[in-house]
């Protein structure tokens, strides 16, 4: 049995947007509102969604259902996997004592939690999204920033808003790339006009983030740091993207604002040392234990493995080598089952189901290998090794209740339609499409929790809506994109990742709003841009 998607349900396009949003309203409410635990809000959010498919949508109640159940296999695996395995490898160097190590060499070149937020949550996470993504960034420099003695809220979501600025080119570009062959535009274009975009929010994220950590006076002391990180990303990130391609953008950025801050910040210090208002103030003479060379390259070896490992997994020769052991499974009652149809799709075409279970080249697998040759080097035993494994799993008993839950919630309102309503009634604003463009991103991103999907979900529909009202099609599907790195913040998604890395598992509400006004805020900053770019600043456009 077949079925083909309806987009306007209701007969009116608003109202039909307006019952789509159910879901996204429920979920907003209970995380906002009601601040109710991630897991729970997650399944309450996912029920109404499956109701809405089911009454509104008239999607078979079985393939409803088997749409949701493929969602949650991949909240499971492959992102969950990455989860444990990211926060297994820093509770190792947790129980061995060598997390205070790192902590020491991160004070030897600064003791300002400021400083500190630059170097780990935008420098180092954007190296980590650039490599790997999916959740790997904030897993580990959230859990870094707890470590060091962060106060879990600020150090959940300053890493949440951090990886704004590397988002659009995470995972070695896999989010561009996916533009292209979504649309059948230049990829080459499309990462060149997003490297038009995102380098002016890499400028000011720096700047941003150190404002609500300490105010805008405490910022202006170490606004030299943070021209140096936001400046140096920004040339790097526009740069590589308009000349070299999508793929190593942030990688090259995130070295350029890593080793950039560490050089600068060998002759510059704050007049002040800041902590927050609950940690005690450092001493003027406070003594840093001095350990040798030898002993802080075994601390930071679990995160220098890491790091290697997942450079390896994404380099794509080794990548298609691994993926050659990926066992591919068309899911019954959902593959080929749903009919997609214009205006999302160019002709109708039936919608694919399939579950890949690549457990050797997934990023996961690539941080369990690391945990296993960490192990080694930190002398952790199998009898060990497994217990800690075990706490791990205890730890992020929630979290696994919560990402399949916002996953299945992403994957019905696909397969139903429902997000493809809510496209459509933005996509319908006329001349004023472009300013909303980067809104179609934002909504992409909240519901799947990943750049790429969204891109994958709406590219299609940004190029022949932009077509139909006369701008270019490159500045609306790299809009997507752009727009899309700003609701990556509150995603459900990342927000249980966070949560779970920072211990604060079942206060998701509290990070919500944390984040929420700042994921607006930022896409309001490009829907401007966007709008600017398509009728007055055109000569932007590649």
């Amino acid at each position: 049995m077949t079925w083909t998607q309806v987009y306007d349900p209701m007969g009116n396009l608003a109202l039909s947007a307006l019952m789509a949003a159910i879901p996204m309203i429920v979920i907003f409410y209970l995380l906002a509102i009601r601040r109710t635990p991630g897991q729970i809000a997650g399944a309450i959010a996912v029920t109404s969604a499956v109701l809405v498919a089911i009454l509104v949508y008239k999607m078979p109640v079985g393939t409803a259902l088997t749409a949701t159940a493929m969602g949650a296999l991949y909240g499971i695996f492959p992102i969950f996997w990455i989860v444990i395995t990211a926060i297994f490898i820093y509770n190792m160097t947790v129980e061995t004592g060598d997390f205070d190590v790192v902590k020491d060499s991160i004070a030897s070149i600064t003791d300002d939690r400021r400083l500190q937020a630059l170097l780990v949550a935008f420098a180092f996470g954007a190296f980590l999204e650039g490599a790997a993504g999916f959740g790997t960034p904030v897993a580990i420099s959230a859990g870094m920033l707890v470590g060091l003695g962060f106060n879990p809220l600020y150090a959940a979501g300053l890493c949440l808003i951090a990886n704004t600025a590397p988002v659009a080119f995470g995972g070695i570009g896999i989010p561009i790339i996916v533009a292209g062959q979504v649309t059948g535009l230049d990829t080459m274009k499309i990462s060149a006009m997003v490297g038009r975009q995102l380098p002016f929010l890499s400028v000011i994220i720096p700047i941003w983030l150190i404002v609500i950590m300490a105010g805008w006076k405490s910022t202006m002391e170490v606004l030299p740091a943070c021209l140096i990180a936001g400046v140096s990303f920004a040339v790097l990130q526009w740069f590589s993207s308009n000349y070299l391609g999508p793929e190593l953008p942030d990688i090259l950025s995130s070295l350029a604002a890593i080793i950039g801050l560490a050089l600068f910040l060998r002759t510059w210090k704050p007049p002040s040392i800041w902590r927050f208002s609950d940690e005690p103030p450092v001493a003027k003479n406070a003594h840093i234990p001095n350990h040798s060379t030898g002993r802080i390259i075994k601390a930071w070896s679990p995160f220098i493995v890491l790091t290697i490992m997942v450079i390896l997994w994404g380099l794509k020769p080794i990548a298609a080598m691994l993926d050659a052991t990926t066992i591919k499974w068309y899911v019954p009652g959902l593959d080929k089952v749903v009919t997609q149809v214009a205006p999302i799709a160019a002709k109708p075409t039936k919608m694919a189901a399939l579950y890949k279970i690549n457990w050797l080249s997934a990023a996961g697998t690539s941080l369990f290998i690391a945990s296993i040759i960490s192990a080694a080097i930190l002398g952790i035993g199998p009898g060990r090794f497994f217990s800690i494994f075990g706490k791990t799993f205890k730890q992020l008993k929630k979290p696994l209740i919560t990402i399949p839950c916002v996953l299945g919630l992403a994957y019905v309102m696909n397969y139903s339609g429902m997000s493809a309503t809510m496209g459509l009634f933005l996509a319908g604003t006329g001349k004023f499409f472009p300013f909303f463009s980067p809104l179609l991103g934002w909504l992409g991103v909240f519901l799947t929790g990943s750049d790429t999907s969204a891109n994958a979900l709406f590219g299609n529909l940004q190029s022949v809506t932009a077509t139909q009202v006369g701008v270019d099609p490159i500045l609306t599907v790299a809009a997507n994109s752009s727009g899309g790195v700003t609701g990556k913040m509150i995603s459900p998604q990342s927000i249980a990742v966070a949560t779970a890395a920072t211990g604060l598992v079942g206060k998701e509400g509290e990070l919500f709003n944390f984040a929420v006004g700042h994921s607006f805020a930022l896409a309001l900053i490009v829907m401007i841009m966007t709008y600017a770019q398509a009728y007055w600043l055109s000569w932007m456009i590649p």
